[in-house]
């Protein structure tokens, strides 16, 4: 197979620097992604990563082939219904990869943490996608199609990076519209990963740490909202030897031992002296948690800024940590929200794609967070005030230049060939024809057709 197509899509500097940086290919290689015939994974894999750049349907990205060297529209969705191929190992790996080089940009004082939350991949126009549900929607209040995307990332405070994740269905029948596709080896990844999206949200979350190599990643802290904050949950997190910072549900149900009293949030932020005027934080105490091996905890009662005379609750299982510096802590929780949002509105996440295998879904969901790890690193390696918009956007203008300049190197080139075969001139005489047309160019198209004539 020639290399014209591959060329095509070689876009640089962000693309190729990233592949090159993190040796994508040796990481498909090691997630058990094997070429059976013709294209191997890490084309396949790199043409559908860099489509949301050129803006084009994945019709349009591969009719912009060259004769026979385009692939096949079911060749790029046998690609991704593949159950054999280990999305979650290929994920993993790129992230600790990514995280490590980080972590060398990181002063030892900033505090890293793990941060856990869901988010909608709304799929309302479907019908016969396997496995769809219907799932709440705490945004919209209301129940819609889709699926939960349980996501555990890693963050600095300056970056976030996403380790794992896993697309929920229900763990309620009635709920679920679709089943399970029933001749799904049990055997494979892919029978893993739908057994795993029919359990609940809760027993998933230790799930997804257990998958992660903790030891690489030199995070202190699991940040999660009010959903997740469950005594039996927390005391589950800690023993991967993470603490917990988290917002704590107003439920009447759920109690801690304060004064040798067993009092729920309410009561208990009746029974502590509150700070006088406009303090920001109303008061911290100490408690016990937990019916066997209680566990201590300090709460922080902090004032609602958005409702006057409401407050919040985060709680904390490092009780050594002053008040201001647990909120703090947990205000790096909204850099999951940023990624949420530029998955959705950028990155095509839920839009691409119309596949009705749960893998298909997988494999998307996988590339999208790979493009933006890819932007987070050229963000980060630049420490620019850039935001992922302005950065997408960018990125997406030179990947236009760079086409431009090799379509016009392709027209060189046939031109060269023209003459040749029509032997109208002779080859020096074509060479300096050509040397002389590409010198009165300006300065930007110049050297970059003198870079690809030197790559070629």
């Amino acid at each position: 197979m020639n290399t014209t197509l591959q060329q095509d899509h070689d876009h640089k500097p962000y693309v190729n620097k990233f592949f090159d940086r993190y040796k994508i290919g040796t990481i498909i290689k090691k997630s058990n992604f094997n070429k059976v015939k013709g294209f191997s994974p890490t084309f396949l894999f790199k043409l559908i990563f860099v489509m949301v750049f050129v803006t084009k349907t994945m019709h349009n990205l591969l009719q912009s082939g060259y004769e026979n060297e385009h692939p096949h529209k079911d060749t790029i969705y046998r690609f991704l219904n593949s159950t054999r191929y280990n999305w979650r190992k290929f994920l993993s790996l790129l992230s600790i990869a990514v995280v490590e080089s980080l972590s060398i940009l990181t002063s030892r004082d900033r505090v890293e943490v793990l941060i856990l939350d869901d988010s909608l991949f709304g799929r309302d126009r479907s019908k016969a996608v396997e496995l769809l549900a219907k799932v709440y929607d705490h945004a919209e209040k209301k129940y819609r199609k889709g699926f939960r995307m349980l996501t555990l990332g890693w963050s600095d405070g300056t970056t976030f990076i996403p380790l794992n994740f896993s697309l929920l269905s229900s763990e309620n029948e009635k709920n679920r519209i679709n089943g399970m596709d029933e001749e799904i080896d049990k055997r494979s990844n892919g029978y893993k990963r739908r057994a795993e999206s029919i359990r609940k949200a809760t027993e998933v979350l230790i799930d997804l740490l257990n998958q992660v190599d903790l030891k690489k990643i030199s995070a202190k802290y699991l940040l999660f909202d009010s959903w997740f904050a469950y005594p039996a949950v927390i005391k589950k997190v800690m023993e991967n030897n993470l603490h917990v910072i988290c917002m704590l549900k107003k439920m009447s149900t759920i109690y801690y031992r304060y004064n040798g009293k067993q009092i729920d949030v309410r009561d208990l932020y009746k029974s502590v002296f509150k700070k006088c005027g406009r303090a920001k934080i109303l008061a911290s105490v100490i408690v016990e948690f937990g019916k066997e091996q209680p566990v201590k905890g300090k709460i922080v009662f902090v004032r609602d800024r958005n409702k006057k005379r409401q407050w919040l609750a985060i709680l904390s299982t490092d009780t050594n940590v002053e008040d201001e510096e647990i909120v703090r802590i947990y205000g790096k929780r909204w850099d999951i929200e940023v990624f949420f949002k530029m998955c959705k509105s950028f990155l095509n996440l839920a839009k691409e794609f119309q596949g009705r295998s749960y893998d298909s879904m997988i494999a998307h969901t996988t590339i999208v967070f790979c493009r933006y790890i890819m932007l987070a690193v050229e963000k980060r390696d630049n420490e620019d005030s850039r935001t992922f918009g302005m950065l997408f956007y960018e990125c997406c203008d030179e990947v236009k230049d760079i086409q431009y300049i090799e379509a016009l190197s392709l027209l060189l080139k046939l031109l060269r060939e023209y003459l040749h075969t029509h032997q109208l001139l002779p080859d020096d005489k074509i060479q300096e024809l050509i040397d002389a047309f590409i010198s009165v160019l300006p300065a930007f198209f110049k050297a970059k057709l003198r870079k690809l004539k030197c790559e070629s």
